[in-house]
């Protein structure tokens, strides 16, 4: 298969490496030093495309590849509010768009889980739930788009809570904001050069019970990518990674 890449940071570059070694041709490689690149014709020449870059960059070159009629896999983050729009867009002009807050196979399952836990938990109102998220300062959204995930499979699978908040923790300094009792905590911390840990807290007066997933590095996220890519390359419409990743079925 032939991808284009999107963003050739760190990520693109783990990326370019995983591909390459499941026998992939990178027939385009985008970031901020070739933006005039970014093209029709050049997209083309790809089956798919692998999305890395920003939240200010995601939106135009979703369009980019939606102009170009090419399958695109989206793991920018920080994007959402404009989901239905970008739907709405992508069944219109008949493409293909697959997107995740995180492509992780573990991270999935950590997913599934988690909801599956929510729903137990549900039934002990004496435990008060937050999430934890640590990744590296340079990290540029806050919460993470994995902890917005696993919030929000708690929310669905609990009655009390409706909302989710977030308090952003850096050196050593927590922003003030209160939480009120329908609100789900996500405590946001940036540290060093952490790739990425999620920690579900289930808390009471007489024990705790703590659901961790911890990244020892990108290469889980990017090997996702591209298991992405091979899966949606035939598909045309709008998904989510639950489509690609199916527990229930």
């Amino acid at each position: 298969m032939k991808i284009a890449l999107l963003g050739y940071g760190k990520m693109g570059k783990i990326i370019e490496k995983i591909a390459l070694s499941r026998k992939h041709e990178i027939v385009l490689t985008i970031s901020h030093e070739n933006l005039h690149e970014l093209t029709p014709e050049n997209l083309q020449k790809a089956d798919a495309v692998i999305e890395f870059t920003t939240p200010a960059s995601v939106l135009d070159n979703i369009k980019h590849c939606f102009n170009a009629g090419v399958p695109i896999v989206v793991g920018t983050t920080g994007w959402y509010e404009q989901l239905s729009e970008v739907k709405q867009l992508c069944e219109e002009s008949d493409n293909s768009l697959l997107y995740a807050s995180n492509f992780s196979v573990g991270v999935n399952v950590f997913f599934h889980v988690n909801k599956l836990l929510a729903k137990v938990m549900n039934r002990y109102p004496y435990y008060e739930v937050q999430v934890e998220e640590i990744h590296h300062i340079q990290k540029l959204d806050s919460p993470s788009g994995t902890a917005i995930t696993i919030a929000e499979g708690i929310i669905n699978n609990t009655d009390s809570k409706n909302e989710w908040v977030n308090v952003l923790t850096t050196d050593d300094k927590d922003d003030d904001q209160n939480v009120v009792p329908n609100q789900l905590l996500i405590e946001s911390l940036r540290i060093d050069s952490v790739p990425g840990t999620h920690t579900v807290i289930y808390d009471s007066e007489v024990d705790s019970i703590e659901f961790k997933h911890t990244a020892h590095n990108r290469n889980g996220f990017a090997l996702g990518a591209v298991l992405a890519a091979e899966w949606l390359h035939d598909k045309k419409g709008f998904h989510s990674v639950e489509a690609m990743f199916d527990f229930n079925s």
